[in-house]
């Protein structure tokens, strides 16, 4: 189910990873104030961008489990969540390393963006707690629901409320594109594609592996001739055991 096109989606992907580092490390030139270490923008800005996009995609399955009650539903949105967390940590340890070699510090506290994004960090940092709180699939399952989508319309505000505050040391990335090189541009838009395909190959690679693991644990209940629970109505309803 989850599994179909994986095998060409993972080499897509790693030939978009491939020539994104090739050209950040062979093509775009260096930054004539930062140097070097600002290549780290490729990796950091698109690591950021997916990972936002993926918390809203958690919001959007939400929606869509609360309408149909269809339980794969559910499961993406966790899994869509769950890699944005990875992601969000990775964002935040290479923007650190950015801060610090370009700011002098680690963390800057007066900074918008970076203050805003791990506000967005702790929030979903409570969603897996919240969930496995909760013992009743059914009930689990609508209360994440009910999170990622009040979760997920945070994010484009806080994006949008970020945007209007005047800052005088981050950079504005999603403005000044268009003033880059053209080396730079085409390198810098390379990198989220690639980013954005990795995320979505892992996103697959986890329903997939979580799905069989559902299946494997229904036949088991089957085989010892225990009651699984999923009637028709309940295999419609009820959320996955993660």
């Amino acid at each position: 189910m989850f599994g179909r096109g994986l095998k060409t989606l993972s080499c897509v992907t790693v030939v978009l990873i491939v020539g994104a580092f090739a050209l950040v490390f062979f093509y775009a030139p260096n930054d004539a104030d930062q140097g070097f270490i600002q290549k780290i923008f490729y990796l950091h800005v698109p690591l950021a961008i997916v990972a936002l996009c993926g918390f809203v995609a958690g919001g959007i399955y939400g929606i869509l489990y609360l309408r149909s009650g269809d339980r794969m539903h559910d499961l993406r949105s966790y899994v869509a969540i769950h890699l944005s967390l990875i992601l969000a940590v990775a964002t935040l340890i290479s923007g650190s390393i950015w801060a610090r070699a370009s700011w002098g510090h680690w963390w800057v506290w007066d900074e918008p963006t970076l203050v805003s994004f791990l506000i967005v960090f702790l929030l979903y940092a409570c969603y897996q707690p919240l969930r496995f709180s909760i013992e009743d699939p059914q009930t689990q399952a609508r209360y994440a629901a009910v999170f990622s989508i009040v979760a997920g319309a945070f994010v484009p505000l806080n994006f949008m409320a970020v945007r209007m505050a005047q800052s005088v040391a981050h950079p504005r990335v999603l403005t000044s594109t268009t003033a880059m090189p053209g080396s730079m541009f085409l390198t810098f838009m390379l990198s989220i594609v690639a980013m954005a395909c990795l995320y979505v190959t892992l996103w697959k690679y986890e329903l997939a592996s979580k799905h069989a693991s559902m299946q494997l644990r229904q036949l088991r209940r089957k085989l010892a001739g225990e009651d699984d629970g999923w009637t028709p109505r309940a295999r419609r309803s009820a959320a996955p055991q993660l």
